[in-house]
């Protein structure tokens, strides 16, 4: 007999039938007393996963350093807002500012605020930044960001948004849903009702593809962008992402679940581990420009950290740590080589038009 979650989400199917993934995803991962966000904290090298703050302070430090340089391009306002949607442990937000202190003006300019769903992230927050000497203000939404110019941070925050999915079948796309087995027990995949207009949110690269494709629907990225071009149209700003996903439309399932560092089903035991989905950057892309927004990138996260000066901030660290070199090389190889981070994970930034490009991306990108 399922209990907790399950049960509450099974009660549910029990009643109204089958729901989203999307739906399944906000249950196991929001629910305000036994979500995953709401009792844990999942991010370290003895939780769920580990982050790329984690791995070296140099990733948030050149984060920082990117910050200064368009704080500086937006014209140096006496006040803005620097925001970090789903910081996790707080230790990305101290090193940007650490480096921030470099950057003349910027810290006096900054506001800071912290968007965060997980009460228990939300104390380790507190405990990380407290020592940095800057007020902090939590947060619950995006909409809640006060007026003026805004500089916003996402790392590993797109990934966590709900995702849908469907199946295209006798050439229409249905949706893919969630249900009980014929026990009641445990939970499974079914096929869900034709798709009718919401058919628009399946990526445009995939939307001729054969039956049997599935495809991944991303409504809170639109979400987010929709929030971005209500923001920058009165008050210019960029948004900066980085997270794990294709630079063009993929078909597959990438809905999963990570438990203590192991790939888990996605559909046992909701609540108890992290549920994500590749980010789709072609279609990020699309909403962005569609609601008339700039786009930069998306790069490689190896390619933009060099270009920001990975190596330069490697080498100054290993000369003032000359012990630490065989530590911080492996670092510099986590976050930038091909096989570690440095391609699956892609930095693009959504801009208001007519700001200067961002620094880090070469090429027409």
């Amino acid at each position: 007999m399922m209990d907790g979650i399950a049960g509450r989400i099974a009660e549910r199917i029990r009643h109204g039938g089958p729901i989203s993934v999307a739906a399944f995803m906000t249950e196991a991962m929001f629910d305000p007393r036994e979500g995953f966000y709401a009792t844990r904290n999942p991010i370290g090298a003895g939780e769920d996963f580990i982050t790329a703050p984690a791995v070296s302070q140099m990733f948030g430090e050149l984060i920082g350093l990117w910050c200064g340089q368009v704080w500086m391009d937006m014209g140096r306002p006496a006040a803005f807002h620097l925001v970090e949607l789903g910081p996790g442990t707080g230790q990305m937000m101290s090193d940007v500012i650490r480096a921030g202190r470099a950057v003349p003006g910027f810290m006096a300019a900054a506001q800071f605020h912290l968007i965060e769903a997980s009460p228990a992230l939300k104390m380790v927050q507190g405990r990380t930044l407290t020592p940095m000497g800057v007020e902090i203000g939590w947060l619950d939404r995006i909409e809640d960001i006060p007026p003026g110019p805004a500089i916003l941070l996402g790392n590993e925050f797109l990934d966590c948004l709900p995702v849908r999915q469907a199946i295209k079948q006798k050439g229409q796309w249905h949706e893919r849903l969630i249900g009980l087995d014929e026990a009641g027990e445990a939970f499974r995949f079914v096929m869900g009702p034709r798709l009718g207009t919401e058919a628009e949110l399946v990526p445009e690269r995939l939307r001729e593809a054969p039956d049997g494709t599935l495809a991944e629907l991303r409504p809170g990225d639109q979400q987010v962008v929709d929030h971005l071009a209500r923001r920058f149209a009165d008050h210019p700003g960029h948004a900066l992402f980085i997270d794990y996903g294709p630079a063009h439309s993929e078909a597959g399932d990438t809905f999963q679940a990570i438990r203590q560092h192991q790939k888990a089903d996605p559909l046992e035991a909701p609540g108890t581990a992290d549920l994500t989905a590749r980010v789709d950057f072609e279609q990020l892309a699309h909403f962005a420009r569609q609601s008339g927004l700039a786009v930069t990138g998306p790069a490689p996260q190896g390619d933009w950290l060099r270009a920001m000066g990975l190596e330069v901030r490697a080498a100054a660290l290993i000369g003032q740590a000359p012990e630490l070199k065989t530590r911080i090389a492996r670092q510099v190889m986590r976050l930038s080589e091909p096989d570690q981070m440095g391609e699956l994970f892609k930095v693009m930034t959504i801009s208001a038009q007519g700001l200067p490009k961002p620094p880090g991306f070469t090429g027409d990108g």
